[in-house]
């Protein structure tokens, strides 16, 4: 479905008043009072002197990794030629059957012609004489758009609600998600509005409009790239995606669409050549890594490269790489609050709830100890297989003591629903942000412990109420501690977290927080809390930090967990970077990493580019200047802090050094058009139009298929009195993008200036779909109506 892939990755900061795909909001022009200039120099100069003779080592350089390319797949079906069993089971799961070209055997959508109706549109599925899966997008005033079903994700399989995606080939290369999902259990089409109407996923009727769908138009891609937003590489296998600066093209390619053998086991090709040569048993080097040596963790990182919202902090991994050098599992928790303190789920998950389970924490736990990683279906601690999802053998292998009689530990009939293990501690649950029109509920991998009035406190659906729905939360709560009595406390990171949320002062908030630190550990728990004291306590170049804190924060900083460790570095730097006792200790950390510094230290930059970001969003330009800085002290050799800083200049009206920053990310990395288009913004804004125009126009030049090239290129025309050539770039952008609602907007103004006064409302009309709530641009539409 189309929430199905939260990549939380840093927000990317934009020129303000620059029209970009990435974010679609009114113009904004900067102004900057001088006297915050001034003191922003002022405070600059005062670093540098305090600062002085405590540098923090510079980047050790990513450590050697295996040498993975694409060339080193062989596919499934090499490995089915000596493990034809395990193929044969693989070939009929889920991993199997996840997706592929459009057959009719594979599509579970009805393409039958009826009509998809929205208030505005009509999308009709169909399959031509070809045999070609296509939906037909008509609106009035416009011309048809077909698009080509050329990739189909998912079946319709899990239990709490399974849907069917599709993609569509662009002419830029890419493969791009198209909004309409289907529902197998509900049967019918539906659509993600979250970022536009903010409803969830709805059910596409008439009473929506088109824009209303957040997928429209298309722009989520297959597979991983830095310049376009995407689902990431889990809706298939071997997904590479690159932008080929000869072609100017994006070059898109995957193994399959299905999840086969070598996304979990890495690369076949050393397996299958030592096989084929007859010494695969001569040694116990069998060409790849034995999987079911794995420890705890390294188990649970195979599965977690799809099921988990994660953060990219290097790019281009490939199964074989280590997965904790290219992603962050708990920074997406500093973008958006994904989860409560006990783990579960307060807006949208996958199954990394288990890093907060008792089951994990307290006992040895992986996927694999309840499911098959070949056919997907369910067995218990030693392999042998189980009837189903609710065998209550995947819990008694290890809960013994449990089953002896089940009914005394239940309270229920032995044979009922009730005496399920997962009934009461693994509910589905709907997944909250995408809202309770479209069914798509998931198991609850944090294994709780049933607590009627707490989960009701959280707005949690509470396991007891799933069955007995006439019983209130104080009722239920009742019959819960007659039974069992005094339940369990949740851990102390937990409980200190929850109690944190009540209290208003900030200070007193965080020592309590890190006052669990001497807690047994709980590392996702630990990162929650260091993200609310982040978020809510620490900031730039705090003028103290009470003893304890930092002492606390110390300890934290030399987590075993790179997650938490990088967090704590970070708000340690954050808050007190500018103090000499706290940069030693900040490089002296630096020096002890060895090899992990590159994980620890891209970590460390995303959780202080995301900052900055948060900071830009609430109009505090210096505290992202601060934040981006000291980002810059890390790598300074990072094209995208560089651009960060130069927003960051552009928001104060620094422009000149704006400028030097963008100018200094192209150095870096010369092939970035965005970048290209915010240098164009600053130089406009600095008085430099033509050096303004020169920047889109290369940007252009570097991707043809970037629309924001060609829209702030349009608006220097403008600028110029150029009006025909801005209308030109203008027509471009939105032929590129109709999204973007700036460049409609200026398109009308465009030809308004011409007095084509009906094709400026027409532009009005269309950049309205996405902007609804731009007072002016309905004026404007009402003013050229009345004409």
């Amino acid at each position: 479905m189309s929430k199905k892939k939260r990549s939380a990755q840093p927000p990317s900061p934009r020129q303000p008043g620059a029209v970009a795909r990435a974010q679609r909001a009114r113009p904004w022009w900067p102004t900057a009072a001088a006297a915050l200039l001034a003191l922003a120099g002022a405070v600059a100069a005062w670093l540098v002197f305090r600062n002085r003779g405590v540098e923090l080592p510079a980047p050790a350089g990513a450590p050697p990794q295996p040498a993975v390319s694409y060339a080193d797949f062989v596919g499934a079906e090499t490995c089915g030629e000596c493990h034809a069993a395990i193929y044969d089971g693989w070939k009929q799961s889920t991993h199997g059957r996840a997706g592929g070209p459009p057959t009719r055997a594979r599509v579970i959508a009805p393409f039958n012609g009826r009509p998809i109706r929205f208030r505005d549109a009509q999308v009709t599925p169909s399959v031509t004489d070809s045999g070609a899966f296509i939906f037909t997008v008509a609106q009035a005033s416009r011309p048809l758009r077909a698009f080509r079903i050329d990739a189909v994700v998912g079946g319709g399989f899990m239990a709490g609600g399974g849907t069917q995606g599709f993609f569509s080939r662009f002419p830029d290369g890419t493969f791009r998600f198209l909004p309409f999902d289907y529902s197998r259990a509900q049967q019918l089409w539906f659509c993600n509005t979250l970022g536009r109407g903010n409803r969830g996923s709805v059910p596409i009727t008439p009473a929506i409009a088109l824009a209303d769908c957040a997928d429209w138009p298309p722009y989520r891609i297959l597979g991983s790239s830095e310049s376009v937003q995407s689902c990431q590489q889990c809706h298939g296998s071997q997904i590479h995606v690159a932008f080929d600066t000869s072609t100017r093209r994006y070059e898109t390619g995957f193994a399959t669409l299905a999840i086969n053998c070598e996304s979990c086991h890495g690369p076949g090709r050393r397996h299958v050549d030592l096989a084929r040569s007859g010494r695969i048993g001569a040694t116990l080097d069998i060409g790849m890594r034995p999987l079911a040596t794995l420890t705890k963790d390294q188990s649970l990182e195979v599965c977690f490269q799809c099921h988990t919202v994660k953060t990219a902090v290097e790019r281009q991994h490939l199964p074989g790489k280590g997965l904790q050098e290219h992603f962050a599992l708990k920074l997406p928790l500093l973008v958006d609050t994904l989860y409560f303190p006990d783990g579960r789920t307060r807006a949208f998950a996958y199954q990394e709830g288990h890093l907060s389970s008792d089951c994990y924490l307290n006992g040895s736990m992986t996927c694999t100890d309840c499911h098959d990683p070949h056919t997907q279906w369910y067995r218990d601690l030693n392999g042998a297989p189980l009837q189903g999802r609710f065998d209550n053998g995947q819990c008694l292998d290890c809960h013994a003591s449990k089953a002896e009689p089940l009914a005394r530990h239940t309270h229920h009939r032995a044979a009922s629903l009730g005496s399920r293990c997962v009934s009461c501690h693994m509910p589905y649950l709907q997944e909250p942000s995408v809202g309770h029109q479209i069914r798509y509920a998931r198991s609850d991998h944090t294994i709780p412990i049933p607590r009627p009035l707490y989960d009701t406190r959280l707005g949690v659906e509470n396991a007891c109420q799933q069955c007995h729905g006439d019983q209130t939360a104080q009722r239920l709560e009742a019959q819960v501690t007659t039974w069992y009595g005094e339940l369990k406390p949740h851990a102390a990171p937990v409980a200190a977290l929850l109690a944190a949320d009540s209290v208003s002062d900030a200070a007193t908030a965080a020592r309590m927080i890190l006052s669990a630190t001497d807690a047994p550990p709980h590392p996702m728990a630990e990162f929650a809390g260091l993200a609310a004291v982040m978020r809510r306590y620490a900031g730039p170049d705090m003028s103290a930090l009470d003893r304890e804190t930092i002492d606390r924060l110390k300890r934290l900083a030399k987590s075993a967990d790179p997650d938490v460790q990088a967090l704590a570095l970070a708000t340690l730097h954050l808050a007190r970077g500018a103090d000499p006792k706290i940069r030693r200790f900040l490089a002296r950390q630096l020096r002890a990493l060895g090899p992990r510094d590159n994980a620890i230290r891209n970590r460390w930059v995303s959780i202080l580019e995301v900052r900055g970001g948060a900071y830009l969003a609430s109009d505090d330009y210096r505290s992202a200047l601060a934040a981006y800085r000291k980002a810059q002290e890390l790598k300074p050799g990072d094209p995208a802090v560089s651009r960060s800083l130069g927003v960051a200049y552009t928001r104060l009206g620094d422009y000149t050094r704006a400028i030097e920053q963008f100018r200094r990310s192209l150095e870096l990395s010369a092939n970035q058009p965005q970048v290209l288009v915010e240098l164009g913004f600053a130089l406009m804004q600095h008085g430099d139009l033509d050096g303004a125009m020169a920047a889109y126009r290369q940007a252009i030049a570097v991707n043809p298929w970037e629309p924001a090239g060609y829209a702030n290129l349009g608006l220097a025309y403008l600028r110029r009195g150029a009006v025909q050539p801005a209308i030109d770039a203008l027509e471009h952008a939105v032929a590129l993008d109709p999204g973007l609602a700036d460049a409609h907007f200026a398109l009308a103004s465009a030809y308004a200036q011409l007095s084509q006064f009906k094709r400026a409302a027409t532009a009005l009309g269309r950049g309205l779909e996405f902007d609804p709530q731009n007072t002016t641009a309905r004026r404007m539409l009402e003013a050229f109506r009345n004409r």
